[in-house]
């Protein structure tokens, strides 16, 4: 076993692998941008070393900043975690050459399964089943190629990832456009526009199998479905899938090693499959997509199935050692489910999001991943990623439950997070009935994406905790008698308006909506109208969060930052998230269409395109290129309508 390890990564990944490392005593060595200086996983490392910079190719994408940190302090080896330089076989190399170990797989087979093209037709060569298409490099012809498949068919990057490059064509009418948008899109995301035709599966599932090798031999630990999936990112996994069978996971356990054994595979992958679901699951209806050289965000629900730390298998097999067990030796015990949850806003369009963990709170009953503490910032430089929340059970029916009540005790207030979408999805029948493909978060979107509405009771709580004192129960009385407050809360672009009277016994008489309510505070604990609540209430700067069943964050107002705000009325586009502006399009007299584009503002590794809300002329422009702005920056005016 190694003595000391580096590791190549941030956040939640970084923190996972030195728990193991803490457990078995090896020593960590971690590394950060600036960003990152104060972050959870500096401070759980034995030792860190600052590669500067904010963004990734400032910092965690630098190769010769990775390596010259790892000799420094005498680490033998380092683990890639996922995303930045996991995938990377120039990486892979350039360590070896300095003597370092890759607590991973070998240069070679990282580059034999990163072009999609090329691992499906090794694939194909080791007889694991591959979607019916064209896989070559030549792009002549690949409509005629479309037709012969059948229609629908899928467009996708060889050199994709995330959905890029990807377009879903259903007739021969559609399919030079879509051609056309894939390749362009490929061609900026990838630096490579060839595309690969594939047959599309009208009601795919995506389950995937966990292998691991240790350069001669591999095994599998059985098949997680990642079906629950928006726009091609994965929101809930589950291990193991629903309505699997003993054929179908035999069958696509056997692909599965087959891959991994195929390029000598060493430490911990997954192969994916698409699956056809549209008639229960059928061993002859599963295809290889691709395989992922590393491990999986999802590798928790694995975890908690076999009982196996798979982390500490890649340390023992990049340290020399065989396989830990055997695949008779492995085994399922009961369900495991693993909720994403992020800083972002849902009904915007999942917007990333920023923001001060002004109050961090996690159920203690289930597994946590996460790289950031109370306190911390969700910055803009970094997938916003807050953590990984995994719960188990002996039936699906009862993890189910548990990841609904573990997501209902998660307290998060400071930020925008999506944990009532995925609650949600956890209460959604379709779900709840195993009945999933891929497409089943788009077809419901507009109702799992609504905004859980805060009731009078629920308003009237927060609208005590904007008072000056709680603890003064004589607040807001005269000589004769209470004297109502007058308050003001926004709970997201709607204006509450609330009247608090203080009693004589220390509650506090609230008129909100229509309604009339008594609030007491217990100490911690509240009643309303006379009944002990489960509420929870949390101050913070100007932000109030109730979390009660769900959770509702309100704002009070300030009457000078109201009036400002009116000021500038309807014709100002505010930044809808903290960002890089990347660039500008329009100037001060300029006139503009609807939709015309305004401007381009990078977040999260994401662009987004500002556009005019109406025809007019540009009134201001108050932001300039390569500026770093805050949400709800005012961007660009137009001038009032006549």
């Amino acid at each position: 076993m190694f003595d000391k390890i580096l590791i190549a990564n941030r956040g939640e990944i970084a923190c996972r692998v030195i728990d193991t490392c803490r457990r078995l005593g090896v020593s960590t060595v971690a590394v950060h941008s600036d960003a990152d200086a104060q972050a959870r996983h500096v401070a759980m490392a034995d030792e860190a070393i600052s590669l500067g910079g904010n963004t990734p190719a400032e910092s965690y994408l630098r190769i010769d900043a990775v390596i010259d940190a790892a000799l420094k302090t005498g680490a033998q080896a380092v683990h890639p975690g996922y995303g930045f330089l996991s995938e990377n076989p120039d990486f892979v190399e350039a360590l070896e050459a300095q003597g370092l170990v890759f607590i991973g797989p070998s240069a070679s087979a990282i580059r034999a399964m990163g072009l999609k093209d090329a691992a499906k037709a090794l694939m194909e060569e080791a007889g694991v089943p591959v979607v019916p298409g064209y896989h070559g490099a030549s792009q002549e012809g690949l409509d005629k190629i479309a037709d012969d498949i059948g229609y629908p068919v899928l467009i996708k990057a060889v050199a994709g990832g995330g959905g890029k490059g990807m377009r879903r064509v259903d007739a021969p009418a559609d399919f030079a456009d879509a051609l056309e948008a894939a390749q362009s899109e490929a061609l900026k995301a990838f630096g490579n526009d060839i595309v690969l035709i594939e047959k599309y599966v009208t009601k795919p599932r995506h389950i995937e199998v966990q292998i691991f090798g240790d350069g001669t031999d591999a095994v599998h630990l059985f098949e997680r479905d990642c079906s629950l999936q928006r726009r091609h990112q994965k929101v809930i996994e589950e291990a193991p899938a629903p309505g699997m069978t003993p054929e179908m996971r035999q069958a696509m356990g056997q692909a599965a090693v087959r891959a991994a054994k195929a390029v000598g595979y060493s430490g911990a992958g997954t192969v994916e499959f698409i699956v056809d679901g549209s008639d229960g699951l059928d061993p002859a209806k599963f295809w290889f997509m691709e395989m992922n050289t590393r491990l999986q965000v999802e590798h928790p629900v694995t975890e908690a199935i076999t009982g196996v730390d798979l982390v500490e298998w890649q340390l023992r097999v990049a340290a020399g050692e065989a396989l830990p067990m055997r695949q008779e030796d492995l085994s399922i015990n009961g369900h495991s489910f693993e909720a994403r949850i992020y800083a972002e806003d849902v009904p915007a369009g999942f917007l990333p999001a920023t923001g001060r963990l002004d109050h961090l709170e996690f159920a203690q009953d289930a597994r946590i991943d996460t790289g950031v503490r109370q306190g911390d910032e969700i910055t803009p430089f970094y997938d916003p990623m807050i953590a990984k929340l995994t719960v188990h059970a002996q039936s699906r029916e009862a993890a189910l439950q548990q990841l609904d009540r573990a997501l209902a005790k998660t307290q998060i207030a400071g930020t925008v997070t999506n944990i009532a979408f995925l609650r949600a999805l956890a209460n959604d029948l379709d779900f709840a009935a195993g009945n999933v493909d891929t497409g089943l978060i788009e077809r419901g979107l507009d109702r799992l994406a609504q905004v859980p509405v805060p009731c009078s009771k629920c308003r009237a709580l927060a609208a005590v905790a904007t008072l000056g004192s709680l603890a003064n129960p004589l607040a807001g009385l005269t000589l004769w008698g209470a004297l109502p407050q007058e308050v003001a809360l926004l709970w997201g672009e709607e204006t509450l308006t609330a009247r608090v009277t203080t009693q004589s016994d220390g509650a506090y008489h609230v008129a909100v909506d229509d309604s009339a309510h008594s609030v007491t505070d217990l100490g911690g604990d509240w009643a309303v109208d006379g009944q002990k609540t489960s509420a929870r209430v949390v101050r913070h700067g100007t932000g109030i969060t109730v979390f009660w069943g769900n959770s509702y964050a309100f704002q009070r107002v300030d009457p000078l930052e109201r009036a400002a705000g009116a000021m500038l009325g309807g014709d100002v586009t505010l930044a809808p998230m903290p960002g890089l502006v990347k660039a500008v399009f329009v100037a001060a007299g300029e006139a503009v269409s609807e939709g015309d584009k305004l401007a381009v503002l990078e977040a999260m590794k994401m662009e987004h395109v500002l556009r005019a809300p109406r025809a007019g002329v540009v009134a201001e422009v108050y932001v300039m290129q390569d500026a770093q702005i805050a949400a709800g920056s005012p961007m660009i005016a137009l001038e009032p309508e006549a």
